[in-house]
């Protein structure tokens, strides 16, 4: 669905021209401070969409729609205690989602009657604030509504996102401890375990009765991380367990009697004998019994109408209508491009070789490897730091509008770092009582090369996920829902961009650190391949992972387990490469149109003035500020 011209052009005109994201990414998908403004700190002022301020149109209307967005974002808050939890809230700080088929079924009726609901609104008595806030929420509800018919076609417990996982990593990173109750509602969701996995289990057999069983490869890796979690303090004599650990942690800081403190670490003892440990024993004992199901077929073309259901999903991730075909033939002329621009890398470091043997250099040589030690990992760690604080100060070049949130660079914990992905990023809490987290996996230190540090901590970190994430989460007076949705198009997206931008003012000076850039971008060129060749094009895994060792110079394991990521998420890997070549396009035509008029801080303001939006729509909001600024001048 197209917005109009005349809904863009009343949205563009709330610009002032009068100056100048459940968690895991790059291996997933990248994941907010208070909700107050966000700082636009120099002397220009910003081109920021004032998003609803504008005189035009019904002041009546557009409070009573705008209340309507917020009525319907909170019946959708209201029916969810785990995303209570992301935004800072305690209310059912005890308690899980729901995951039944009925309440999902529940959840389709509310978004039809939601999406009638806004289908009566007058759109001419709109500002254009409002008007397009209105129809990205028809847009969101009506492809949720016809993504309903393929809620069966998911892998509820992969190794990229698992159920029994994300519980951990919520109670560890989302639930806070700052009284008693707190606590106790932390015993409360441990044990609410059980019933929470008999949902879970009854959901995998549900679609298994479908013929919908994640492929066989991924069973070790879910049944291990589950192990994990129920190994160690009080399930054994070992340490802590990773649960008991941060319980008693969280504990421990709490103002109140050493007595009090062991009452509550007792319970949670208990809670984790009597709920956890059965609960985690009777899903791995399930997810046994169906890997003896599980097949080596790994495409989506494998499930019910499964080449439809593909186009869906890529119609999703990349908010376009390109087939299979056309992104599978776009990605090959990326690569092709690519593979030329590092052949002129080689070139000034002198390498005596064709790009195969430059390739094997770079996944061998163990100057771009630090150790695997804790010392190793503790310097990846502090120097990706620095490398996003440097990056801070150059920021005015680039940027009018900031976040306000923090952000901090941590490690992929041990009870996940094996089936994680090698980096991604965790939105900050909105009410700022947590800061936005960038995740590096450390597992193996030669799947981390040095030469990707600073990509890396440029997508994940600053100007990359952080920097856009954040200041949608600050916008004022932009709807909640657009504040917390996205679109993996444009979110990806950005985040690959913002490995292009640095080298555009000065950064990657060392080759080899320019070269990791192009081999991060080269890795979303090909997954445009790889991804519609099992997909679409029925490629096995071991073709695809012939074809991605040879075309990348990321070593074997980074392969297999990339591949393995896009054949549980079908699409999703498409999503970075289609919305990074959309922003740099609308960034050359706009430099094209504008000449000495065009100024990066402004470009970059009208990209993230309006959060996440489909690339159709970005395409437009920016055409309609370039027309702009030349009838200003």
């Amino acid at each position: 669905m197209k917005l109009k011209m005349t809904l863009l052009a009343a949205a563009i005109s709330t610009l002032a021209m009068t100056g100048c994201d459940r968690e895991q990414k790059d291996a997933g998908e990248a994941q907010t401070p208070a909700t107050e403004s966000v700082q636009s700190q120099g002397d220009e002022s910003s081109t920021a969409a004032d998003n609803g301020t504008s005189t035009n149109g019904d002041a009546d209307v557009i409070a009573k729609t705008n209340a309507l967005f917020e009525d319907q974002f909170q019946t959708h808050v209201s029916r969810s205690p785990e995303f209570k939890t992301f935004l800072g809230m305690k209310e059912d700080y005890g308690k899980w989602d729901d995951i039944s088929p009925r309440f999902q079924k529940e959840t389709h009726e509310i978004n039809k009657r939601q999406l009638e609901t806004l289908k009566k609104i007058d759109a001419d008595k709109l500002d254009g604030a409002t008007l397009l806030s209105l129809n990205l929420a028809i847009r969101n509800l009506e492809q949720d509504i016809e993504g309903y018919k393929w809620r069966l076609h998911t892998y509820p417990v992969n190794q990229m996102y698992a159920g029994h996982t994300s519980v951990a990593s919520l109670l560890i990173n989302q639930h806070r401890v700052t009284d008693i109750s707190d606590a106790e509602a932390y015993i409360s969701r441990l044990n609410g375990l059980p019933a929470h996995f008999d949902q879970l289990i009854a959901n995998l057999k549900e679609r298994a009765d479908k013929g919908v069983i994640v492929p066989k490869f991924v069973f070790p890796y879910v049944i291990s991380d589950g192990q994990n979690l129920i190994t160690g303090a009080p399930y054994d004599d070992g340490k802590d367990s990773t649960l008991f650990a941060d319980f008693k942690g969280k504990v421990d800081k709490l103002e109140i009697g050493d007595e009090e403190k062991s009452a509550l670490i007792e319970k949670a003892k208990t809670a984790m004998l009597d709920s956890v440990k059965p609960a985690y024993e009777k899903l791995i004992g399930y997810l046994g019994e169906l890997e003896k199901k599980a097949t080596t077929d790994d495409g989506a073309w494998k499930l019910p109408d499964g080449d439809k259901f593909y186009q869906h999903r890529l119609n999703v991730y990349t908010t376009t209508d390109m087939s299979a075909d056309e992104i599978h033939q776009k990605g090959l002329e990326e690569v092709d491009r690519i593979h030329n621009e590092m052949r002129e890398i080689m070139k000034q470091v002198e390498f005596d070789g064709d790009l195969q043997a430059f390739f094997e250099f770079m996944r061998t040589d163990k100057q771009f490897y630090y150790p695997e030690t804790e010392e190793g990992k503790q310097r990846y760690l502090k120097e990706a730091t620095a490398l996003i604080d440097t990056m801070k100060g150059r920021l005015d070049e680039l940027f009018i509008t900031k976040p306000k949130a923090d952000l901090v660079v941590k490690a992929v914990e041990p009870f996940r770092e094996k089936s994680a992905g090698k980096a991604f990023y965790q939105r900050p809490a909105p009410d700022g009582s947590r800061p936005g987290i960038y995740y590096a996996n450390l597992y193996k230190m030669s799947s981390m090369p040095v030469y990707q540090m600073e990509a890396l901590a440029y997508h994940e970190g600053i100007p990359g996920h952080h920097m856009q994430l954040s200041i949608m989460q600050e916008l004022e007076n932009v709807p909640s829902f657009r504040k917390f949705g996205g679109y993996t198009a444009y979110t990806e997206g950005w985040g690959l961009y913002s490995e292009l931008v640095p080298k555009e003012i000065g950064f990657y000076k060392d080759p080899y650190s320019d070269f990791g850039r192009l081999a991060m971008e080269l890795w979303r060129a090909c997954r445009l391949v790889v991804d519609t060749g099992m997909h679409s094009k029925k490629w096995t895994r071991e073709e695809t992972i012939d074809w991605l060792a040879k075309n990348s110079p990321n070593p074997q394991g980074d392969v297999v387990k990339a591949i393995e990521r896009y054949i549980v998420m079908p699409g999703q890997a498409t999503a970075y490469k289609i919305g990074m070549m959309k922003i740099v396009e609308l960034r050359e035509n706009a430099k094209q149109a504008l000449g000495d008029k065009f100024d990066i801080r402004e470009f970059h303001d009208v990209v993230l003035a309006n959060g996440a939006v489909p690339l159709d729509v970005l395409e437009e909001l920016v055409d309609q500020w370039v027309e702009q600024k030349k009838a200003a001048n």
